[in-house]
């Protein structure tokens, strides 16, 4: 496991529980207005010191009792061969797991949901499951199979083997109301979707600046897509 960061509290990261988060790095993603470049662009993770996973462990086993699950995010995690592994040393102390992916590992999903080493999924539905408007909104990087294992996910979560939550950022330049229902029809019936405007005056992946969702077009859009799913503002 690549490891570039280790959040030691978080009390909103895992629903009704309080957790701590881990940081893999790399992903196949380059979406334009991610948060967290320095566990994305290669030129920053090369100058990333790594969290050693020995010190993860004597943490967990320090602090059992206090904190009740670990979130494991990215990047994407999916992509670390090793992460069964890890998973099923963190669930030997008695943690829950929750994994934050984009979907594009359907593989390593269904592996770790059918041995029940995941107990929530969160995933990041970039937008509407339109092959060259997601391209656009995840960096040009999109392959039919990476689209087609995105589809597949949003599915397999959908039939109910282990709790989940979708969610998409939100952001003015590559997203419209229309691609917000478009997603909301796509995950009809699902157990909740979070929809969380972006962020500025932070650095992100793509070096330039964005633009948050006016507030008053999210209200509709919520408004829009309520009929379709359970829908809450993060």
């Amino acid at each position: 496991m690549k490891i570039g960061g280790f959040q030691k509290l978080s009390l909103i990261d895992y629903p009704g529980k309080v957790s701590c988060i881990v940081f893999t790095i790399g992903c196949n993603f380059r979406c334009p207005y991610c948060y967290v470049p320095q566990l994305v662009l290669p030129e920053k993770t090369k100058k990333l010191k790594e969290v050693p996973i020995d010190k993860i462990f004597s943490f967990l086993q320090k602090n059992k009792g206090l904190n009740e699950a670990v979130v494991i995010t990215g990047g994407e995690p999916t992509l670390q061969q090793d992460l069964p592994e890890f998973i099923k040393k963190v669930k030997a102390m008695g943690y829950s797991i929750a994994l934050e992916t984009n979907g594009t590992n359907f593989e390593m999903l269904e592996k770790l949901t059918e041995e029940k080493l995941v107990d929530y999924v969160e995933l990041d539905i970039k937008n509407k499951l339109d092959f060259e408007t997601y391209n656009l909104t995840v960096g040009g990087v999109l392959t039919e199979e990476m689209f087609e294992n995105v589809k597949k996910s949003i599915k397999f979560l959908l039939k109910g083997k282990v709790a989940y939550e979708f969610r998409t950022t939100v952001v003015k330049e590559f997203h419209t109301m229309q691609d917000i229902i478009e997603i909301a029809k796509a995950i009809r019936g699902a157990e909740i979707y979070y929809l969380q405007n972006f962020k500025t005056n932070v650095e992100v992946v793509g070096g330039r600046k964005f633009t948050p969702m006016d507030e008053e077009v999210l209200r509709r859009i919520v408004k829009r897509i309520s009929k379709f799913v359970r829908v809450v503002r993060r």
